[in-house]
């Protein structure tokens, strides 16, 4: 029954979900409830309204496992990717044990040059748990990457529900308005940051715009 469910989520990304996947999701569903959320500091809070509040925060170096992707849909591209580092959290690695999950998970996009629409290619990456980061378990699958990741401040603004492109571009027009004109981030390159599986309709999502250096 769980594996059909994910199927019929699976479907709605326009990605058909592999057998092998009923180990995965069965472990991930036992151990829904622990999840390690990724260190960071909150800097400041701004704003008083529910939809209006936004955050700045640092997140300190780390090790992650990433996968890339290019799919011609920004939410095949994630399925695709998050099927990758399910396999690599449940047994796909080095020594061969769950290694539990942690949240949020990254999406890293870019716009292209009008500003219109997405890149294809997106990186998606699992924070490792405090356990594994001075020692990464080594993925089996050769596209998984164990990447350390330097230092990153960013400005964070929560929304719920699917994430596709349509919602993203929606979400990152939304946050300009609220921010006005700013030289303090990065235009062209966001985060999408998941906090639920995508079985859950109205998921927490934030995006997050990258401070400069």
């Amino acid at each position: 029954r769980l594996f059909a469910h994910w199927e019929a989520v699976a479907s709605t990304h326009r990605v058909s979900l592999p057998r092998d996947m009923a180990g995965p999701i069965a472990q991930m569903a036992r151990h829904r409830q622990a999840r390690e959320p990724v260190p960071y500091v909150s800097l400041s809070q701004h704003g008083k309204g529910e939809g209006a509040a936004y955050e700045e925060r640092r997140y300190p170096a780390g090790k992650w496992a990433c996968v890339t992707m290019g799919e011609p849909m920004y939410e095949q591209s994630i399925s695709m990717s998050f099927m990758k580092l399910m396999r690599y959290i449940c047994k796909e690695n080095s020594v061969g044990c769950y290694l539990g999950m942690t949240v949020p998970v990254l999406n890293e996009i870019r716009l292209t040059k009008e500003g219109t629409e997405l890149e294809r290619e997106v990186l998606t990456a699992y924070y490792l748990p405090g356990e594994f980061q001075q020692n990464p378990p080594v993925p089996t699958d050769p596209e998984i990457h164990i990447t350390e990741r330097a230092p990153l401040r960013v400005i964070t603004r929560v929304f719920y529900g699917m994430t596709t492109e349509e919602t993203i571009l929606r979400e990152i027009s939304l946050f300009w308005e609220l921010l006005g004109s700013t030289d303090t981030v990065l235009r062209g390159t966001y985060i999408v940051a998941s906090y639920e599986n995508p079985s859950v309709p109205q998921r927490r999502n934030e995006i997050w715009f990258i401070c400069q250096a």
